[in-house]
C-alpha cells in the first residue's frame, strides 16, 4: 500500500499525517500530491467531495512557502465560511512539527472586516478565504496578492452555483503571470471550462478520480415509498433505529426544515435546524453542537449545507428529493467522506419513481427499495 513517504512527503508532515490518523494517501492524494511537488504547473482536479482534496492541495502549497519572506505566497478560495476555517484548521494541523512556521489566514463574510484586516497586518503566507470578502480586502488594500506564487479554487462548482462567477473573475485577473492555478472541483460545467481556458495554462495536469461515477462510490442509495402525511412518522422510526448514529436531513424549504426540526425536538431527538435565515452566531453554534457530537443529526436546506463537513455521518435522509441532480450530488456527499461507508435514504412519494430513474441513469447508481 502507498505511503505518504512514498509521494514525496517529508517526515515533519508525516508525523502531523499520523496524529490525525490519515495514514495512507486516497486515490486523489497519490495521484496530484507527487505531480505538485515535483513540477510548477496548473492542475485541474476533478474528484468528489469527501475524497481528502485538502490535503491533496495542502501540503503542495506548504511545500511552496519560503518561510524568509513574510508576505502572501499562496491563496486558497473556497464557497463558505465552514470550508474555509476548515481548511485553515487542517493547515495548521499539518504544519505542526514543522521547523519553520508558516502563518495561515482565513477570511470570510459574517465577521467583523476590521478584526480581519488587523490579523492581515501579522506576517501571512497563506490567506484561505472566501470569494466576497477577499475581493473586499484587497479593494481595501488590506491584502496583497501580487506575490501570489499558488492559487487554488476548491469547489469550483460550488461556488460558481453560488453565483461568484463575477468575484472570481475579478480574483483571477490579478498576478496571473506569476503564479501557477490549481482548480478542483467535482463537476465540470461550461462556467468552470471558461475559467479552465481563461486563466490556465494549455499544458494543466488534468486529474480524473472515479470518472464514471459521479457520487462517492461508498455510499449505498436507498428509497422509501411512503405518503406524505407518513414521512414525519418514518423519520422517526428510522431515527429511533439509528440513535448511536449521526446524519443529515435534506428539507427543500425553510418553513420545512423548521416544522420537521420543531416535531423531532418534541418527541425527544438530539436535533437541530439550519437554515438561510439563522444569523451567523446561531448557525456556528449549531455546527459546534454538530460537531462536539451534542447533537446527533442536523436538518437542513440545501444551501444551508453547503461546506458542512463533518466525520463519521452515516446517513443522509431526503424528506423530498431535489429537483437538480447536483444537490442529490451534493447532499449525499456528505457521508462517507474520508474513505467510510454511508447511506443516503430518499423518502418518494407516488409519482415520484421516476425522479429515482433519473438519477440513476444521470449518476450511475443503483438505489434499492427499504421497507420500514
Amino acid at each position: 500500500m502507498t505511503t505518504f513517504a512514498d509521494l514525496g512527503i517529508n517526515k515533519a508532515y508525516i508525523k502531523a499525517l499520523k496524529e490525525l490518523e490519515i495514514v495512507n494517501p486516497t486515490k486523489i492524494q497519490e495521484a496530484v500530491i507527487p505531480k505538485l511537488l515535483e513540477i510548477k504547473t496548473d492542475l485541474i482536479g476533478l474528484a468528489q467531495t469527501g475524497t481528502g482534496k485538502t490535503a491533496a492541495f495542502g501540503l503542495p502549497i506548504l511545500n511552496t512557502i519560503d518561510t524568509d519572506k513574510p508576505e502572501v505566497q499562496g491563496l486558497i478560495i473556497a464557497p463558505t465560511r465552514e470550508l474555509v476555517q476548515q481548511i485553515k484548521k487542517q493547515l495548521f494541523k499539518f504544519t505542526k512539527y514543522c521547523k519553520d512556521k508558516i502563518f495561515v489566514e482565513g477570511v470570510y463574510g459574517g465577521e467583523k472586516i476590521e478584526k480581519q484586516m488587523k490579523a492581515l497586518r501579522r506576517t501571512t503566507h497563506i490567506v484561505v478565504a472566501t470569494p466576497g470578502r477577499l475581493l473586499d480586502l484587497i479593494e481595501r488594500k488590506s491584502v496583497d496578492i501580487s506575490n501570489v506564487k499558488t492559487l487554488i479554487l476548491d469547489e469550483a462548482d460550488e461556488m460558481l452555483s453560488m453565483g461568484f462567477k463575477e468575484d472570481l473573475n475579478k480574483i483571477l485577473k490579478h498576478n496571473t503571470a506569476k503564479r501557477n492555478t490549481w482548480l478542483f472541483s467535482a463537476t465540470m460545467p461550461p462556467e468552470i471550462k471558461q475559467i479552465v481556458e481563461t486563466y490556465l495554462s494549455p499544458n494543466a495536469i488534468k486529474i480524473s478520480i472515479d470518472k464514471k461515477s459521479k457520487v462517492n462510490e461508498n455510499i449505498s442509495h436507498h428509497y422509501i415509498k411512503t405518503k406524505i402525511k407518513d414521512k414525519v412518522e418514518i423519520i422517526s422510526r428510522i431515527l429511533k433505529r439509528r440513535k448511536k448514529e449521526r446524519g443529515l436531513i435534506f428539507c427543500r424549504t425553510k418553513a420545512g426544515t423548521n416544522a420537521l426540526t420543531k416535531h423531532l425536538l418534541a418527541e425527544g431527538f438530539f436535533v437541530a435546524a439550519l437554515e438561510g435565515d439563522m444569523k451567523q452566531k446561531e448557525r456556528d453554534k449549531v455546527m459546534r453542537a454538530f460537531k462536539n457530537e451534542k447533537l446527533s443529526v442536523l436538518v437542513s436546506t440545501d444551501v444551508s449545507a453547503r461546506g458542512i463537513d463533518v466525520n463519521n455521518l452515516s446517513f443522509v435522509l431526503h424528506h423530498q428529493l431535489p429537483d437538480q441532480l447536483d444537490y442529490y450530488t451534493h447532499r449525499s456527499g456528505r457521508t462517507a467522506r474520508g474513505g467510510k461507508r454511508g447511506q443516503s435514504i430518499a423518502l418518494i412519494i407516488p409519482g415520484e419513481m421516476q425522479k429515482v430513474h433519473e438519477a440513476q441513469r444521470a449518476l450511475g447508481i443503483k438505489f434499492r427499495e427499504m421497507v420500514i
